[in-house]
């Protein structure tokens, strides 16, 4: 008499996701996040993250294993990081747009600022589906419009991206960002 008493692989791997939110993917270094995000996937629709999903900092190109490395996550977490998150509004179920929040307490307080339009796209990562947030819009400062993210879905609700730097040789992954659209 057989019995099975494991788990499938896939089973296995949505449970750990299930338990997946900002400050576990925080805990991961640069290139775990890279990994993730190639085994991620795209949203079916902007539906999935309209609203105000809250944003964290993950990890910083190059800080990670740096004296600097832990000091740099704890700012990313705490009340006086200056961004927020994004805001996401959909036009259908393909395109949309939005706008960072950031919040400088006793200075300028919360501020909407840097707006992106958003679509489903190729990766600039790896080819592959993601929602792409564009920000080369005329309202936009000349840096801010040489930035490229795109987002992918690691948990229900909780996305992980790129944020990139569109240079003279390509893009750049600079640092790793999250949204998670279950708090917000």
């Amino acid at each position: 008499m057989q019995t099975t008493t494991e788990s499938s692989q896939p089973e296995r791997r949505e449970a750990s996701r299930a338990h997946l939110d900002l400050h576990a993917l925080a805990a991961r270094s640069f290139d775990a996040l890279a990994a993730m995000y190639a085994g991620a996937t795209s949203a079916r629709s902007m539906r999935e993250i309209e609203g105000t999903p809250k944003g964290r900092m993950l990890a910083v190109l190059g800080v990670g294993r740096t004296p600097l490395g832990a000091p740099v996550r704890a700012f990313a977490a705490s009340r006086l990081f200056v961004w927020d998150g994004k805001t996401f509004t959909s036009t259908s179920d393909r395109e949309g747009h939005g706008i960072n929040r950031l919040q400088i307490p006793g200075a300028l307080g919360r501020q909407n600022l840097f707006p992106f339009q958003t679509r489903f796209g190729a990766s600039a990562v790896d080819g592959a589906e993601a929602l792409i947030l564009d920000y080369d819009l005329p309202e936009n400062p000349p840096w801010i419009r040489r930035i490229h993210d795109e987002v992918r879905l690691v948990a229900p609700g909780l996305f992980l991206g790129p944020a990139m730097w569109k240079g003279a040789r390509g893009n750049r992954t600079l640092l790793w960002f999250a949204l998670d659209a279950r708090v917000g």
